[in-house]
C-alpha cells in the first residue's frame, strides 16, 4: 500500500517523492513555496506555514463517474468489465469482479443455452447477491438463441442484460425489458430489469433511449408474454438504463473515435430527456480503447457515467482463453488489430476486429468472404480454388464440413438448415461460417494444430495495456487478475486526473509524475 512519505523533511522535492504525495489519493495535494523552494504535500499543517501555489482535492477511485450508476447496480465502482462472446468473459471473471465491487458480464454469445444455464447458476452460488449481467447479442441470423438466452434471464431472476450488436430493436430485448415492470406502494415505475445497450451508433442509442414501440408490445400482449399493465408501464421508460458508446473496440465494432461518439450520445440523450423528462435520465459510458488509466480518466473527463474494459481482460487469468491465446494478447502492439468478417453476420457483409500478429485468421477469413461475394454455391467454385481453400482452411473436404455444420444446428438451431436446403447460397455461407465459428473455439481450447487459426477479438486498447504494465508485475498473463488490474485502471485514472488539473494549474510535475505504475496490491 501506498504510505505517507517522512513528514519530518516537509513538503516532497524530488519525483519519486511527489509521486507518492499525488498517488494519497483519499488526501489533498497541495504544490507550496516555503523558504526550501517549491514542493508537494498532502499534509494541511504544511500546507497552512507555506504559501500554496495550487491545490487539488482528494479522489478517491470510488467516487470517479456517476453515483447513480454505482447505486443502480449496486457496485462499488463506476466501471464495466463488457461481455466477451464464447465464453471468453467466463464465470470466475464475473464472480471476481462481482466479489470486488465491480459489475461484470458473462459472455453467452455463442455459447449452447446448458451451458449459459450452468454458468447463471454458479454465478449466483459463488457470489450470492452480487450483481452481473448476462451478455444478449442481437443474432440476425439465430434468433432463437436470442430467444433462449432472454428465457434463462427472466427465468433466474438475472436483473441485468447488456445488449450489444443490434441495429434494432427486437421482441426479446423488448420482452426482457417489459417483462421487469412493476409499480410500487407509491405508484411509482419500478424496472428490475436493466439493460446496458452497447452501441456505436446514434440511430441506435435512440431506440433505446425511446421506450419499446407499440407493435412490439402490443404483440408481447397478444402472445401472454407481459401483461396489459406492463405494457402501459413500458410505454413510460426507456428501454436502456445505460447507453455504452463502443468506440474502437475489438470484435463488433464500427472503429469510431471515442472523442467524438461519447459526446455525441451524451448530446442525444439530453436532447431526449429534454423531450421526454424520464425521472431517472439514462446514463452513457465509455467503451473501446480504455486500456490505461489515461484512457480511463479522459473518458471520466468527456463525461462518461462509467468505463468499460473489454481487450484488456482477455488476456487475465479468469478469462476464458487458452495460455497460448494469452501469450498472444500479451505481446500484442496497438497497431496489430485488423478487421475480418465475422461469423454471426457474416452474410451481412459485418467485420469484427481482431488481433493480426500470430495469427494467419484475418486474411483466410477476407478470402472466404471474398469467395461467398463472388459465387453463387459452392459447387461454383473453380476446382483450383476449392482444392485451395479444402487445404488451407478447411483442412477436409467442404462435403464433411457440411456434415458438420448439419449436426451442429440441429442442436442449436435446426431452422439454418431448413432454409439452406434449398438455396445453394444460403448452403454456402453456413459451410464458411464454419470455420469463421471455430477459429475462436481453437483459440479459446489453445488447439496447436490450428495455432495459424485463432481468431481473438481485439482492440488496441490491449497493445496500449501492454505497453504501460511493461516492466510492472502486470506484463505476465499469469500475473493479471480482473479484479486486480480494475484497481489499477481507477487508482490510475484518480491519479492521472489529479496531475492533469495540476497542468492544467501551470504546474510543472517531474516526468516519473506523469504516469501512474501499478504495484502489487495488499492487504
Amino acid at each position: 500500500m501506498v504510505t505517507p512519505t517522512d513528514r519530518a523533511a516537509g513538503p516532497a522535492r524530488e519525483p519519486e517523492a511527489i509521486y507518492r504525495e499525488l498517488n494519497l489519493l483519499d488526501r489533498p495535494c497541495f504544490v507550496v513555496r516555503d523558504e526550501l523552494g517549491v514542493g508537494v504535500t498532502t499534509d494541511a499543517g504544511l500546507a497552512r506555514r507555506a504559501q500554496v501555489l495550487a491545490a487539488v482535492p482528494s479522489l478517491p477511485p470510488a467516487s470517479l463517474g456517476d453515483p447513480a450508476f454505482r447505486a443502480a447496480h449496486g457496485v462499488g465502482h463506476a466501471y464495466h468489465g463488457g461481455a466477451m462472446a464464447n465464453g471468453i468473459a467466463s464465470a470466475d471473471m464475473v464472480i471476481a469482479l462481482a466479489r470486488a465491487g465491480f459489475l461484470g458480464s458473462f459472455g453467452a454469445a455463442g455459447v449452447l443455452t446448458e451451458k449459459v444455464d450452468t454458468a447463471i447458476r454458479r454465478i449466483t452460488a459463488e457470489a450470492p447477491g452480487a450483481p452481473f449481467a448476462v451478455n444478449l447479442i442481437h443474432s440476425p441470423n439465430e434468433l432463437a438463441m436470442e430467444r433462449a438466452v432472454v428465457e434463462l434471464c427472466l427465468r433466474h431472476q438475472v436483473r441485468c442484460v447488456e445488449a450489444s450488436a443490434f441495429l434494432d430493436l427486437t421482441p426479446q430485448v423488448v420482452h426482457y425489458r417489459a417483462a421487469g415492470l412493476s409499480r410500487d406502494a407509491e405508484g411509482r415505475i419500478t424496472v428490475a430489469n436493466r439493460i446496458i445497450a452497447k452501441v456505436s451508433r446514434a440511430e441506435v442509442a435512440e431506440r433505446f433511449l425511446h421506450p419499446a414501440p407499440e407493435a412490439m408490445l402490443r404483440s408481447l400482449v397478444e402472445s401472454g408474454a407481459i401483461s396489459a399493465e406492463q405494457a402501459e408501464l413500458a410505454r413510460q421508460v426507456p428501454m436502456a438504463d445505460d447507453i455504452t458508446a463502443e468506440a474502437d473496440s475489438g470484435g463488433h465494432t464500427d472503429r469510431r473515435p471515442l472523442v467524438v461518439l461519447l459526446p455525441e450520445l451524451i448530446a442525444v440523450r439530453d436532447r431526449i430527456q429534454r423531450e421526454l423528462g424520464y425521472a431517472r435520465p439514462v446514463r452513457v459510458g465509455a467503451a473501446g480503447g480504455i486500456g490505461t488509466p489515461a484512457a480511463a480518466a479522459a473518458a471520466f473527463a468527456l463525461g462518461a457515467a462509467y468505463v468499460v474494459t473489454g481487450s484488456i481482460n482477455q488476456a487475465c487469468v479468469e478469462s476464458d482463453q487458452s495460455p497460448a491465446a494469452k501469450e498472444l494478447l500479451a505481446s500484442a502492439g496497438v497497431a496489430d488489430c485488423v478487421m475480418a468478417p465475422s461469423a454471426d453476420m457474416f452474410e451481412m457483409g459485418v467485420d469484427v476486429q481482431v488481433l493480426q500478429r500470430g495469427t494467419m485468421f484475418p486474411g483466410r477469413a477476407r478470402r472466404l468472404y471474398e469467395a461467398y461475394r463472388t459465387h453463387d454455391s459452392l459447387e461454383s467454385l473453380g476446382d483450383t480454388e476449392r482444392a485451395e481453400l479444402e487445404k488451407r482452411v478447411f483442412q477436409r473436404p467442404l462435403e464433411d464440413v457440411w456434415e458438420d455444420c448439419t449436426r451442429f444446428f440441429a442442436e442449436r438451431d435446426p431452422e439454418q438448415i431448413e432454409r439452406a436446403r434449398d438455396s445453394p447460397k444460403r448452403r454456402m455461407a453456413l459451410v464458411f461460417r464454419w470455420y469463421l465459428g471455430l477459429s475462436s473455439g481453437w483459440s479459446i481450447r489453445g488447439v496447436p494444430e490450428r495455432a495459424a487459426d485463432y481468431q481473438i477479438w481485439c482492440g488496441p486498447a490491449m497493445g496500449a495495456f501492454n505497453q504501460w504494465v511493461a516492466g510492472t508485475h502486470l506484463a505476465a498473463p499469469a500475473h493479471r487478475g480482473v479484479a486486480e488490474v480494475a484497481t489499477h485502471i481507477l487508482r490510475g485514472a484518480a491519479f492521472a486526473a489529479r496531475a492533469g488539473q495540476l497542468r492544467l494549474a501551470g504546474v510543472r510535475l517531474p516526468a516519473r509524475c506523469a504516469t501512474y505504475l501499478p504495484v502489487p496490491l495488499t492487504g
